[in-house]
C-alpha cells in the first residue's frame, strides 16, 4: 500500500491484453445487445462538445483501466484504475501522480468479474476522497483516502455479494450514495461509516438475464439521486424526500445501450452519458431524447465515466473490450452553450 503520492508521466499506448480483464469482457460481449431507440431531433438549445483531445494514455497490461473520475478545483482529475486497484491524479497536461493503492485481496470473488476492482470515486470539499472497492470478500465497501493521498481506510462494510460501483457524496446531509451493479440497488451510508442501508430498490435498478450489470453510475443532482442502469439502457431519477428516504423511481431516458457513468452539463437536467460498448458519448436532453456528440473517431475506447468542470468535459476510456489495440485514456473536450 502506498503511504503518499508518487509522480510519473503518462505512459505510451499499450498493445498487450491482461488476462484478468477477460472475465469482464466476456460477460459483456456475451450479453444480448440492448435495442437502440431512435435519438430525438436536434435542439437549438443543446450545448455542444468540441475540440476533443486525448491528454493521457495509460498502460492496459498493468491494469491501468480508468473507471471513474472526480475533479479537483485546479482542473486535475482523480481517477480510479479499476484492475490496478489504484487511485491516481492526472493533471490537464497528462502528468500522473499516484495517490493510493487499495490492499490486495486473496482469492477475490467479485460478482461477474472475479478480480478485485476499484470503481466509483467522490471528493469532499476538504479534498478527502472516497472510493468503492468490490472484492467478493470482507473488503467490499467504501474506502476513505486522505486529501493529497495516503493509506486508504475502509469505512463502509458491504455484503460480500455486493458490487458497489458509482459513488456520490451529499455533503449537506453527510451521506454517501452508491449504486450496486450486482444486487441492483442504491445504498446509503453516513460519511462517518458503518454498515450501509438499502436506500432504493426495485426492478428498475436490477440487471437482466441478458446482462448481469444493473445500477451503475450515480450522481446527486437538484434534490434527487440519479442512476444509470447498464443492462436496461436507462437513466433514472430518484427524488430524495424531506425525511431523507427515497421517492418513486422515475425513468428519465431509455435506449442508452450499455450506459456506464454520466455527468450533468450544468444546463438544467441535460446529461452527458458514456456508452461503453458502442464507444459513444451521448448528450441526453431533459425530455429523454438524445444524440451522439463523441465517438471512437474522437479517441473513445470503451468510455466508462464523464465529468464536467467549468467548460471542460473529461471522459475516461478503459478499453475493456478492445482485443486488438487497447488504448485506455483520458480525453478532454470543450463544452459550449449554443
Amino acid at each position: 500500500m502506498t503511504t503518499g503520492p508518487t509522480t510519473t508521466r503518462a505512459l505510451p499506448r499499450p498493445v498487450a491484453r491482461g488476462p484478468r480483464l477477460s472475465r469482464l469482457a466476456t460477460a459483456v460481449a456475451a450479453a444480448t445487445a440492448l435495442t437502440l431507440l431512435a435519438a430525438g431531433p436536434a435542439s437549438a438549445g443543446d450545448p455542444t462538445v468540441t475540440d476533443p483531445r486525448v491528454v493521457a494514455h495509460f498502460d492496459f497490461a498493468q491494469g491501468h483501466t480508468p473507471e471513474n473520475i472526480a475533479l479537483e478545483p485546479d482542473g486535475s482529475a482523480n481517477i480510479t484504475w479499476a484492475f490496478a486497484r489504484k487511485v491516481v491524479r492526472v493533471d490537464r497536461q497528462g502528468g500522473v501522480t499516484e495517490l493510493a493503492e487499495l490492499p490486495e485481496v486473496a482469492n477475490p470473488q467479485t460478482p461477474n468479474i472475479g478480480a478485485a476492482v476499484v470503481l466509483g470515486i467522490a471528493r469532499a470539499l476538504d479534498g478527502t476522497l472516497y472510493v468503492t472497492y468490490a472484492t467478493g470478500r470482507e473488503e467490499t465497501g467504501i474506502w476513505r483516502i486522505p486529501a493529497g493521498g495516503g493509506t486508504p481506510e475502509q469505512i463502509g462494510f458491504f455484503p460480500a455479494g455486493a458490487m458497489p460501483n458509482g459513488l456520490a457524496f451529499d455533503e449537506e446531509c453527510g451521506t454517501l450514495y452508491t449504486a450496486d451493479s450486482a444486487l441492483g440497488r442504491v445504498w446509503s451510508l453516513p460519511v462517518t461509516g458503518g454498515s450501509p442501508t438499502a436506500w432504493a430498490t426495485g426492478p428498475a435498478l436490477e440487471a437482466t438475464d441478458a446482462l448481469p450489470f444493473g445500477a451503475n453510475g450515480l450522481k446527486v443532482h437538484d434534490g434527487a439521486v440519479w442512476v444509470s442502469n447498464t443492462a436496461r439502457g436507462t437513466l433514472l431519477r430518484i427524488p430524495v424526500k424531506p425525511d431523507g428516504s427515497a421517492g418513486p423511481i422515475e425513468t428519465r431516458a431509455s435506449g442508452l445501450d450499455f450506459i456506464d457513468d454520466f455527468a450533468f452539463t450544468r444546463h438544467g437536467d441535460t446529461v452527458l452519458a458514456a456508452l461503453i460498448e458502442s464507444n459513444r458519448l451521448e448528450l441526453v436532453r431533459p425530455d429523454g431524447t438524445h444524440k451522439t456528440v463523441l465517438t471512437e473517431a474522437d479517441g473513445l475506447d470503451n468510455p466508462t465515466s464523464v465529468a464536467v468542470g467549468g467548460k471542460t468535459v473529461y471522459v475516461n476510456s478503459a478499453a475493456f473490450f478492445n482485443t486488438v489495440d487497447p488504448d485506455p485514456n483520458l480525453l478532454l473536450a470543450t463544452l459550449k452553450r449554443k
